[in-house]
């Protein structure tokens, strides 16, 4: 198989971390993007000149051009972008200061946004690449104290989907990457938590109930997940990660459906002569 050149954002821990080792491990190159490059020492230790560590800070958009236009410069191509940079940010919506939904879509949809523009143009020209975007069964679902994480998967996934028709006679395809729950430090050390208001205790308690059926995953094993996707000759545009979301989504487009369907006469009627 022919060698790839991936750029992966928030390669330090969690998916991209595991992610960025098993594309090297196989033989590929990495450019390998964090905050604090210093966390991306041990890649370089081991891979060596096959892993490119950048500091990225994908909120500023200029600085996502130049990485990218860096990495193009070192290894001559990007056949696979990672957009994988995010947090999450725990609150109810009335909780969540203007800094805090601001900073949440920054990262987790301008991010993303701002790493796709600056690749485009070299795809294009190569006739060829793959952009994944690490979304969530949250960018499809939604529950209660996830309301602007929620919002900044959703906003991922439209202009994903989008792009996935704009670019796709030019041999660039786009999957959206919707992990369920896994044991990765999202909801550590690495996410924000609003000033909670009593008022909704109640709500909180029992969603912290709830919490206790969730299958964790093992990061460990999306890497070979990961290498299939990038090797498919026609991938998915969205792909679950994890047992539990399959089902999830059942559930909550059936409710859909049927309510959109209980409702159809009134919007029949808003049809008008």
């Amino acid at each position: 198989m022919e060698q790839k050149v991936w750029f992966i954002t928030g390669s330090s821990k969690g998916f991209g971390n595991e992610w960025a080792k098993a594309a090297l491990q196989r033989g590929d190159k990495v450019v390998a993007t964090a905050r604090n490059i210093d966390s991306l020492k041990d890649l370089q230790v081991e891979f060596k000149e096959a892993v490119l560590p950048l500091h990225l800070d994908v909120t500023d958009r200029a600085a996502c051009f130049s990485a990218i236009e860096k990495a193009h410069q070192h290894f001559g191509r990007i056949d696979v972008v990672v957009n994988n940079a995010g947090y999450g940010l725990f609150g109810m919506v009335e909780e969540i200061t203007e800094a805090e939904a601001r900073a949440q879509m920054d990262t987790n949809f301008f991010g993303a946004l701002w790493v796709t523009q600056a690749v485009l143009p070299i795809m294009r020209k190569q006739q060829s690449g793959h952009i994944m975007q690490v979304s969530s069964v949250g960018g499809i679902i939604a529950n209660v104290s996830l309301g602007l994480y929620h919002a900044s998967k959703w906003a991922l996934e439209a202009f994903s989907e989008s792009l996935s028709k704009e670019v796709a006679s030019m041999g660039i395809r786009v999957t959206l990457i919707e992990p369920g729950g896994y044991a990765t430090d999202w909801g550590g050390s690495s996410a924000v938590h609003t000033t909670a208001l009593a008022a909704y205790e109640k709500i909180r308690e029992e969603r912290a109930k709830m919490r206790g059926v969730f299958k964790y995953g093992d990061p460990k094993a999306t890497g070979s997940a990961i290498l299939q996707i990038a090797d498919a000759d026609e991938p998915p545009l969205r792909i679950f990660l994890g047992e539990q979301p399959l089902q999830w989504v059942k559930d909550q487009y059936q409710k859909r459906l049927e309510t959109w369907e209980k409702w159809q006469h009134v919007s029949i009627e808003a049809q008008g002569k």
